[in-house]
């Protein structure tokens, strides 16, 4: 009964001071409002402010003069006040009926800097903070700002960075804000795992993708550095891998990148399901286009029966057939792949369906974030414009155009629905990215000794997508300059125009008696026959050939005696212009022009030299070179190559010694430079002639060495290689002498050896060494060569 009388009295209490109006004690007096009876804010008074006016700070109130209000009210006016970003603090109370707004200022950034950072620049942190000079100071975007500093350093691998923000006082309630960086040691990639590959090896796998582990030559790239992003892009690298092998139903289970923050390293472990390897089974093209013969259409197709299902040759037999049917007139057919797999054969039937689809055009194409690359630059790429029929095959081909450019970081293309139902905005976002370059280069080869270069070359020159280079090299026997300049879209059209301008200079050294100099110029037009594959090329050169005797004896043939050269290399003293035309054939499929593990190169090609000029000749060259994977999960590659080539005097003119092919070491490994082939006998120097026929063809198979880590780069070679040079051009033949002449027939040379190759962070170098089996009392021997360069 006490308590009862005593929660009565309680509730009367509190009853009887709202209905009077007395106030409760702080803090809930200034607030309270009657839920009963609101009150009235006869009028609105705004305290502590210096910049921002009174109306403005009211106009975030949920409040108005002369209404009513209540402590829901009051509440929603604190939030939408701190919400602003302009206030430290706020505080709303009563004063009698004025409501009373007292605020606190931020202050305003006057400077903002970044210390300890080396990195990662200025300008890089810049724009990833969202604080700005001349802004108001809020807590929550420097605690934002943190955190976006601490992730671009994870993003370069660097994950024990700490970042302490300082706000220094300036006076008139204006700071300076200081983000003090620790960088912290790199983070590296310990380890990379795969679970599940049977295939491939891990040594295999982690060549395919972008990251690599951390060793010895961490200091000299950035890949080792555990990335979100590219460990993203390295599940993508993997799937086109399986699929460009057969394996179809490949795909990845998980991925897991585990950080020991005691050691400050990654562990990386992919888990896959592989699945099985699939050739290709029957191939058809059915089609409902009543005007369309699939039987005409097969001829497009790159997926033959037989061969092992490649995803990316699917994907180019679906552009080739779009392209094709569009130029038909159906300009909204769409062509669908149906594979159907016999898991008993393992083997895949592709069905390609060719159908007429929606009637979609685009209607716009936006470009966005292109800051330097022009608009025209990215829109070429598109085999499709504003009001032409949608196709998303050429879209994605597009896409893939602009990723293979280099220009860009990231290349993102998406679509939205248009003003109308069948219409389509395109909207490509990009992100550039560097694409100058200077570069250094040293090396040594035992035929020139050491070498070097520098050039500087740009491949977006000015953002119009051309290709400038710029570059000097020389060595201790040789001098080299040239300019080059590509426009890869002459007239508007997929032809590139290429222009040069060269000078080399080659001094005497133990395999040339004489000095060379070649000055001269050329311009080309390739024409690609079909993407990615095939292309000609048309061609124009003019080139000075001048050579000398470098000890000044011998001007002509007439003062050969006594200079100690061939008569045929005093015949071809002094100058000589050649003018020539030609063309050549291009055939590559290689998955990797530098360190090709499967596909084939072939090149044919014919010069005709007689347009002006002091040289008349054909000259027709060919090779082909085949890889293929021997055991993909050793990492063995076998390669065969073919060389043959035939140049033949035209009109009253006769070859000079310059004009002839010059082989050695470099056509058979085991000889010198110029070291087989017709030979003056007659002189001290046996200087080569030179031949008019040359063949020659190579046997390698390249593996990884199994003790030495993989991070060096080194691998091993076995090969074997046969070849010959011969029939010089006769008049030469008769200048020296028919009996001074050796080895002037085919004669075979054939050599054995090993090889040692090392893709190093400064180029690609190479070791070979070589034991004739087959050759000529007249050849030169080399059983050593090295070749190879550095960039950096």
């Amino acid at each position: 009964m006490q308590r009862l009388r005593k929660l009565s009295c309680a509730v009367f209490l509190a009853a009887s001071i709202l209905v009077t109006g007395g106030g409760l004690p702080e803090p809930f007096g200034p607030l309270a409002v009657s839920t009963a009876e609101a009150a009235v804010a006869s009028a609105i008074v705004v305290r502590g402010n210096a910049r921002i006016e009174d109306e403005t700070v009211i106009s975030y109130l949920t409040i108005s003069r002369g209404r009513s209000y209540s402590a829901a009210d009051v509440d929603e006016s604190l939030k939408a006040l701190f919400a602003t970003g302009l206030f430290e603090d706020v505080r709303i109370t009563t004063q009698g009926g004025t409501l009373v707004v007292t605020v606190t200022e931020n202050p305003v950034i006057s400077r903002i800097s970044f210390e300890g950072n080396k990195r990662v620049s200025d300008e890089t942190l810049k724009g990833v903070v969202r604080t700005t000079e001349r802004s108001m100071l809020t807590r929550s975007k420097v605690e934002t700002d943190v955190q976006n500093i601490l992730e671009a350093y994870r993003r370069t691998g660097r994950y024990r960075a700490s970042v302490d923000p300082k706000i220094i006082d300036r006076g008139n309630n204006r700071v300076d804000l200081v983000f003090e960086i620790n960088e912290g040691d790199k983070t590296g990639v310990e380890r990379i795992t795969f679970i599940g590959n049977n295939n491939f090896s891990d040594r295999r796998l982690r060549e395919v993708i972008r990251t690599r582990q951390s060793g010895l030559l961490s200091w000299l790239r950035t890949t080792d550095t555990y990335d979100p992003d590219r460990l993203n892009a390295d599940q993508e690298l993997l799937r086109q891998f399986y699929y460009q092998h057969g394996y179809a139903d490949f795909r990845i289970v998980a991925v897991s990148a585990d950080l020991d923050r005691e050691q400050n390293v990654f562990y990386v472990t992919f888990t896959l399901d592989e699945g099985e390897k699939y050739k290709i089974g029957d191939v058809e093209v059915q089609t409902s286009l009543s005007t369309v013969d699939p039987e005409a259409l097969r001829r497009y197709l790159r997926t033959k029966s037989g061969d092992t299902y490649n995803s990316k040759r699917v994907e180019q037999t679906l552009e080739d057939l779009t392209l094709q049917v569009s130029e038909e007139g159906y300009a909204f057919a769409e062509v669908r792949p149906r594979a159907l797999r016999d898991y008993e054969n393992r083997t895949i039937s592709l069905v390609y369906n060719i159908e007429e689809g929606p009637r979609a055009y685009v209607e716009r194409i936006n470009v966005r974030g292109n800051d330097r690359t022009r608009e025209y630059v990215i829109r070429r790429e598109f085999d499709l414009a504003e009001g032409d029929a949608f196709n998303r095959v050429l879209l994605d081909k597009a896409e893939r155009r602009l990723r293979n450019l280099g220009f860009f970081k990231e290349v993102r293309v998406t679509t939205e629905r248009g003003s109308a139902p069948d219409r389509v905005i395109i909207n490509v976002t990009v992100e550039e990215q560097p694409t100058g370059e200077i570069s250094f280069g040293v090396g040594y080869s035992t035929t020139d000794g050491i070498i070097g270069d520098v050039s500087l070359s740009e491949k977006n020159f000015l953002g119009r997508g051309q290709y400038v280079k710029i570059g000097a090299g020389g060595g201790t026997d040789t001098q080299s300059y040239e300019f080059v300049f590509r426009e890869p879209f002459f007239m508007g059209r997929r032809i590139a125009l290429d222009l040069e301008v060269y000078r080399r200079v080659y001094d005497a050294n133990d395999y040339r008696s004489y000095d060379e100099e070649t000055t001269g110029g050329g311009i080309g037009f390739t024409l690609p026959l079909r993407e990615d594959e095939l292309a000609l090329k048309v061609f124009y050169n003019i080139y000075e050939t001048k050579i000398s005797d470098p000890k000044g004896i011998a001007k002509n043939l007439a003062t050969c005696p006594g200079s100690g050269l061939s008569n045929a290399v005093c015949d071809s003293l002094g100058s000589s212009l050649t003018s020539l035309a030609g063309y050549a054939l291009f055939y590559n499929t290689l998955d990797n022009n530098i360190d090709p593990s499967e596909g084939i190169f072939a090149k044919f090609q014919q010069e005709f030299a007689g347009l002006g000029g002091d040289a008349q000749f054909i000259r027709t060259t060919a090779e082909a070179r085949a890889y293929r994977e021997v055991l993909p999960d050793m990492g063995l590659v076998g390669s065969v190559a073919l060389r043959g080539g035939h140049i033949q005097a035209i009109g009253s003119k006769r070859l000079r010694v310059s004009d002839q092919f010059m082989f050695g070491g470099d056509l058979v490994r085991g000889f010198e430079n110029q070291g087989i082939g017709p030979r003056d006998m007659s002189t001290t120097n046996r200087d080569a002639l030179g031949g008019r026929f040359y063949v020659a063809g190579s046997v390698e198979t390249t593996f990884p060495f199994p003790v030495i880590p993989e991070e060096f780069g080194l691998s091993g070679a076995l090969f074997a290689d046969a070849g010959s040079l011969w029939d010089a051009d006769k008049d030469l033949v008769n200048i020296v002498g028919a009996n001074n002449v050796a080895s002037n027939g085919f004669e075979l040379r054939a050599s054995v050896g090993a090889g040692i190759r090392w893709r190093s962070p400064f180029g690609p170098l190479r070791v070979d060494f070589a034991w004739p089996v087959m050759k000529e009392d007249s050849d030169k021997t080399q059983w050593f060569r090295l070749s190879g360069g550095t960039k950096f």
